[in-house]
């Protein structure tokens, strides 16, 4: 009887605690720290969205400042008016259910036709010397959803945008040159280009 009592008293114990960590740690611990991030930092808390005000006068969300994303028509050809970012090994690009690499070495040949390919592409599309090109307009980042691009690679596109808006080319170079976030705290990193932000930015001059 003494054992059953002692059994039934541990069960007893460790029913009460679960109960006691579900409410602490599946209710009351995710509800304090959604209140924090909602009225401390509400625009990280709900995914950095990037909204644009429409014609008819209402908010649009237009991406994530985290998530990049591809400006191509139906096809996936490149738009030439539009800043393009770097590429994307995400599924069909930039999928944020499918982020990674391509995880192709340096001698991988599938990896080499595929810098071949965007190197004459780029090259033709924006008159560049091959060897004048950067790493990131060639290569896709770890996560394949990277929202960035170097400021090398945004004034490489400056010629081909303004002529196709037609725009003064001063006026696109001083748009990316506005656009260029540093180094984070000051020296971590490089200084990058968010270009969701750019071409926001760049759908504002009028041409």
């Amino acid at each position: 009887m003494s054992s059953r009592r002692t059994a039934t008293q541990r069960y007893g114990v460790a029913f009460r605690a679960m109960l006691v960590f579900t409410a602490v740690l599946g209710l009351a611990y995710p509800l304090t720290i959604t209140l924090i991030g909602q009225l401390a930092l509400p625009a990280q808390a709900n995914g950095s969205l990037v909204t644009v005000e429409t014609k008819t006068g209402g908010p649009e969300t237009v991406g994530s400042a985290l998530i990049g994303q591809s400006f191509t028509d139906a096809e996936g050809t490149p738009l030439p008016e539009w800043f393009q970012p770097r590429p994307s090994a995400a599924g069909d690009g930039y999928d944020a259910a499918a982020s990674s690499g391509s995880n192709w070495g340096p001698e991988n040949p599938d990896l080499i036709q595929a810098i071949t390919e965007r190197k004459k592409a780029i090259a033709e599309s924006d008159g560049a010397r091959a060897e004048h090109i950067p790493a990131d307009a060639l290569t896709a980042s770890a996560s394949g959803l990277d929202p960035h691009i170097s400021p090398a690679y945004a004034r490489l596109q400056v010629s081909r945008i303004a002529q196709e808006r037609g725009l003064p080319e001063a006026d696109v170079s001083a748009l990316v040159e506005s656009n260029i976030q540093g180094r984070d705290l000051g020296y971590l990193g490089d200084p990058t280009v968010n270009v969701l932000e750019l071409n926001i930015a760049l759908a504002g001059l009028k041409g």
